[in-house]
């Protein structure tokens, strides 16, 4: 059983416990007080601000969560739904904010690759970690839970593959959620020049009946030249809140595929940015939501031409049951210098429930003269010809309509190149899928 971990609070008082129970060099301990001293005099995001205009956050309380200062004992196997029958270069896995096991294969230590909890790698690679959070680009003083995670992330994964090193197996972050706990992880991939990985990351809660927190960030560095293939599946009990911010950042001819899945928490705002810095840059995103119940998801995307000749493909597609509610708002911005852009970006939404809304905001800002940059958006419900054909040919309504949400999501699967990873994501789809109203 997991003993359930001793909580502080989110107070200036028990922030200066929690420093003083980690051994931290110095000049992480100043980026942590500069954060939190920013944290304190910021407000919560509000309905009055353009972001957040669409997603409420008024019954998301801090005072019922607490800092994780001392790590939960003991752990139930939790079966991965992406590692499954897997064999993998390396895993990390957390706890409540804390490190529980971390392995990586003796070729990939012999060449170079740092992985693992970035908390117990800061011993041996501290000069490594300075540089790469110093490297990072996301913006953390662009609201208060932004700050939280600067101030306070405990633990977070790292993936470091240096230059020219080919990872074949995947690595796997796997990040757990007990009852009323909070996860701040703070997580990197950085691929140097010519380097090329596979990294799958899921999140489970243990439990559903106390509510969770989650407030991350996830940086990704892809040098000139590498390639990086990453999978990503939120998977939370719909008690969590859960606030992340993601960011990618491609040099030259580098490219990225990412495939992004959430299907649970009580409510998730994300901020998933790409910036395509280096030319012949390339990424391809993916992403697929299924909601049901009360459930809030709100996805900003960005991809961000500052290059010329690069290109980029955003896909998210969406089905919602019950009253559930998605927010999807994608941007396309070219730079000046983002010249012969290709730019792409669609978000389809299938509602399963005349009570399920789904709201969908794509837009472009371009500064450059020569590009190519097109977005669409549709949503529908299940057509009933399609359920009536089914059901013609023995099919039941419910299994019907899990033909049907497959067949929406079939795009998004098959571009995903891990055959055991593809149909973990399908079977997970097709299992939550109710009958349709």
């Amino acid at each position: 059983m997991i003993e359930s971990t001793i909580q502080a609070g989110f107070t200036g008082a028990e922030f200066s416990r929690f420093l003083d129970s980690r051994d931290e060099p110095d000049w992480l301990v100043k980026r942590r007080r500069t954060s939190w001293d920013r944290f304190e005099k910021r407000s919560w995001p509000s309905r009055r601000d353009e972001e957040w205009i669409r997603t409420d956050i008024r019954l998301f309380k801090l005072d019922r969560f607490s800092l994780p200062i001392q790590a939960a004992e003991g752990l139930e196997p939790v079966s991965s739904l992406l590692a499954e029958d897997l064999e993998l270069g390396g895993q990390s896995i957390s706890m409540n904010s804390h490190s529980l096991l971390s392995t990586l294969s003796d070729s990939l230590k012999s060449q170079g690759v740092v992985f693992g909890s970035i908390g117990q790698l800061m011993e041996e690679h501290g000069e490594l970690i300075e540089e790469l959070l110093c490297r990072r680009q996301l913006d953390a003083d662009s609201d208060r839970f932004n700050l939280l995670n600067e101030a306070c992330w405990s633990t977070g994964h790292l993936l470091y593959v240096p230059r020219g090193v080919v990872i074949d197996e995947p690595v796997h972050f796997h990040s757990l959620l007990g009852e009323g706990g909070v996860d701040l992880a703070n997580s990197m991939i950085v691929l140097e020049e010519g380097a090329s990985a596979t990294v799958l990351a899921e999140m489970t809660s243990t439990g559903d009946a106390q509510p969770g927190f989650h407030c991350g960030s996830l940086e990704i560095m892809v040098g000139g030249g590498a390639n990086l293939r990453f999978v990503n599946l939120q998977n939370w009990s719909h008690s969590v809140w859960h606030f992340a911010r993601h960011h990618a950042r491609l040099e030259q001819d580098a490219s990225l595929q990412w495939t992004s899945a959430a299907m649970g928490s009580r409510l998730s705002k994300v901020n998933q940015h790409v910036t395509l810095a280096g030319k012949g840059a390339n990424c391809q995103v993916n992403g697929v939501l299924f909601t049901e119940g009360k459930q809030h998801l709100s996805y900003h995307t960005l991809q961000h031409h500052k290059a010329p000749g690069c290109r980029s493909d955003f896909l998210y597609k969406a089905a919602l049951q019950g009253r559930s509610r998605t927010v999807w708002r994608g941007m396309i911005k070219v730079d000046r210098a983002g010249q012969q852009t290709d730019g792409y970006q669609r978000n389809d939404n299938l509602l399963l429930s005349d009570q399920a809304r789904a709201d969908s905001i794509p837009g472009l800002e371009i500064a450059a003269d020569d590009v190519r940059c097109t977005h669409g958006s549709t949503t529908s419900q299940v057509d009933e010809e399609l359920i009536f054909y089914a059901n013609c040919r023995g099919l039941a309504r419910r299994e019907a309509v899990r033909l049907i949400v497959s067949g929406f999501f079939q795009q998004i699967f098959d571009r995903i190149t891990i055959d055991s990873v593809r149909d973990a994501l399908a079977d997970a789809i097709a299992r939550r899928v109710r009958d349709f109203d």
